[in-house]
This record gives structure tokens, sequence and C-alpha cells, in this order.
């Protein structure tokens, strides 16, 4: 069965709209076009993302239902809140940005991984322009952990994570999602449902809601300290 997919013009603020995606499979929009920054900020604004693999074209996703975790709600498993107690692990945001998404491309298979040279240059370039953001998960002074997105207003896009060590991005998030609520944000976008997102506390949310709570926060005014590079208080003591 031949797959009509449209095509990206040189205007890279241009993107067809997300509810003309492919059921199958699921989400797919658009090919072609480039990873600058403009292209990449217009795609997160409009609700679209990049995602394609090794020898394929750039490939354009707006994916339904989507994944979200509410940052306000969301709760670590109590076995993650014991063994943070125990380990203490520090966890920090915009401290090694560029570390953590190398280490997210690097810690999973060449046939798995979407993060090709390509798209950890891309996101480097967002970071250095205070667009692309990390947390961090330390112990002592090695990088464990961590996970890194893109911020739109009170919408954070969550594009990968990676551990090295026991529950080390678990804890990512936990922090991540108590501070960034802390700092009023309203929702983070983690793409496309699997079970271990589920796992995590991730529910679904319909293409139409997505997109309507995308209009509302991406023009919202977040704490402006909100992504400084810092260490970020423990949730622990709130447990």
């Amino acid at each position: 069965m031949a797959i009509y997919l449209t095509e990206l013009t040189q205007d890279k603020d241009w993107f067809p709209s997300p509810f003309e995606a492919l059921d199958d499979p699921n989400g797919l929009l658009a090919f072609g076009g480039d990873l600058s920054p403009e292209r990449v900020l217009a795609a997160y604004h409009r609700g679209i993302f990049p995602w394609f693999s090794a020898n394929e074209p750039i490939l354009w996703w707006s994916p339904a239902p989507r994944a979200v975790f509410d940052p306000k709600t969301f709760k670590p498993a109590k076995s993650v809140k014991k063994f943070q107690r125990k380990a203490q692990y520090r966890v920090s945001i915009n401290r090694a940005t560029n570390q953590v998404i190398e280490l997210c491309a690097s810690t999973r298979s060449a046939e798995e991984t979407w993060i090709l040279p390509s798209m950890i240059d891309a996101y480097q370039k967002l970071a250095r322009m205070g667009h692309c953001h990390s947390v961090e998960v330390w112990q002592e002074n090695e990088l464990v952990g961590g996970l890194y997105g893109i911020n739109v207003g009170g919408l954070f896009c969550g594009e990968s994570m990676f551990s090295l060590k026991t529950n080390a991005s678990k804890i990512a998030l936990w922090y991540f999602s108590h501070h960034f609520s802390q700092c009023g944000g309203q929702l983070i976008d983690c793409q496309i449902m699997n079970d271990h997102l589920a796992s995590l506390g991730a529910f679904s949310m319909e293409r139409e809601d997505f997109l309507k709570s995308l209009l509302s926060l991406k023009n919202k005014t977040i704490n402006e300290k909100c992504f400084i590079s810092q260490w970020l208080s423990s949730p622990v003591k709130e447990i």
C-alpha cells in the first residue's frame, strides 16, 4: 500500500496540520526539510517533532494519542523514594547538557537509537540558544543519568533519558517534575506511550486535547530562573 506524505518546503516555519498525520505509522506527518533551529522550534510549537533512523530522510511526527505527565501530580514509586533516601544522588539542571544528549545516544544500540549525529548537533545548537535543557543525576562526581528536551512556555517536550545506575533516570524525571511545577510548568510531553512511561505514571491525551493545551501553554511565562544552571532541591523532604 502506497503512503503519500507531504514534503516540506523551503519555508522553515511551515508544516502541514498535525491532523493530517497518518494513523499507520501512527503520527507520521511529513518528510524532508532540515534540522535548523528555526525549523525544529517551529515544529515543537505545532506539536510536531523529528524522529528518523540512519539512511532515512528526516521524518516529522505528531502521534495520537500523546503520552504526557502532569508535573503537579507526578509521584515516583515508593521504592524510588526509599532508594533516593539512601543513595542521595545529586540532581542538577543545565550543567552538562551536551554530555546528556551524547549519553542518551551512546547508551542505546546503533539499531535502536534515533539520536544520530545530525540530531545531536541540532539539539546542542538549541541548547546554546537557550531552548534545549537537560537534567543531570550525579553519584558523587559521576554523571549517572539524565534527560533532555525542549521547553515551549508552560510545556516541556521530553526527548530522551538515560540511566547508568539504578533509578537514575526515574529520579531525574521526579526532581524535574517537582522543579518545573514549582516554576509554573503545567505539562510534560513524552510523545509516544509505552509500557515504561505508563509504569512511571504517564497518561494519554487525544491529539485535539494536546494541541489545545499546547496552544494555551506555549506563550505562558514561567519563572525566569527555572532553567538557569543550578542544583535542584530535593522533593524527598516532602515524603
